[in-house]
Order: C-alpha cells, then sequence, then structure tokens
C-alpha cells in the first residue's frame, strides 16, 4: 500500500522505494503519536503522502540548485527524474509516461485526490479522511482534476 502510493506519486521504482522506507521509518517513530480518531490506514496513507511531497519538494530544490551550479560550475545539466514504473508494460510506457506527466503538473492537492482515487480506489469519504477535507471538497478536487487532465492532455497532443 505504501509503496504502491508512493510509486504512483513519484513514477519511479527507486525513489518509491526510498519514499516507503522513509515513511515506515516516520510511522515507526510516531506510533506514540497516533490519536485513534482516524484510522491506521488513514493515518498511515497521510504520511506517505507527506514523505511523497517532501521527497519531490527536495527534487525541485535540487534541480534549481543543479542549474545554478550548471550556470557557474562545471556545466553539468540537472539531473531528470526517470520514468520507471514496474506496472506499465513496455508498449504502453510512453502513453503512460505522458499521463503522469500531466497528472504531475497539476496541483498537489487536486494530485492526491486522483491518485487516491482512480489508483488506490479509495472512495470520497477515505480520502477525505486521509487528506483532511470534506466529501464536497475532495469531489469537487477529483471532478477539477479530472478537468485539469483533460486539458493538459489535449495541449500535450497538439505539441505531438
Amino acid at each position: 500500500m505504501v509503496y504502491n502510493l508512493a510509486l504512483n506519486y513519484v513514477q519511479n521504482h527507486e525513489d518509491a522505494q526510498e519514499i516507503a522506507q522513509d515513511a515506515f521509518v516516520a510511522i515507526y517513530q510516531s506510533l506514540d503519536k497516533f490519536r485513534h480518531d482516524a484510522s491506521p490506514t488513514t493515518w498511515i496513507y497521510r504520511i506517505t503522502i507527506n514523505r511523497c511531497l517532501d521527497h519531490i519538494k527536495s527534487r525541485k530544490r535540487k534541480k534549481r540548485f543543479a542549474v545554478i551550479y550548471s550556470i557557474f560550475g562545471d556545466g553539468a545539466p540537472p539531473e531528470q527524474p526517470v520514468f520507471d514504473h514496474p506496472g506499465v508494460k513496455l508498449e504502453q510506457k510512453q502513453e503512460m509516461e505522458r499521463i503522469f506527466q500531466c497528472i504531475n503538473e497539476l496541483p498537489y492537492n487536486q494530485k492526491t485526490a486522483l491518485l487516491l482515487s482512480k489508483t488506490e480506489h479509495k472512495s470520497q469519504a477515505e480520502i477525505a479522511a486521509i487528506m483532511g477535507l470534506s466529501v464536497k471538497a475532495v469531489e469537487s478536487l477529483v471532478q477539477r482534476a479530472k478537468t485539469n487532465l483533460a486539458d493538459k492532455l489535449k495541449q500535450n497532443e497538439g505539441k505531438r
């Protein structure tokens, strides 16, 4: 569950393993802080999502510094994340990479709601509990995510 969510969030096998490991360490270190006001699964999802967001922010920070360093340093190009999702068949890889690139452009809350809904098959009530939102807010986020994703895919199709 933790690894699959991380993998769908970052689309890279090695990064997902690292995030899952970080999430399990955080879960273990926070066991005494678990208040039992939500299910353990909801709590674990929230921790995993936070670790995914931390990882993405860290990667963006490293990319910024790599660009600055390439300008003033040895000219090394910034490291690009590799799409490495083991659940995607080779013949579908290019299309899935395009879809995930568009998903990655969504605002974090829309991306989270969409991934929990479509890849983790969570109900809107479960997503609301995980994200700390109302069911109506989740419904709106998922709908906006679908609309924005469709728009981005159309724009991306025009660039091909």
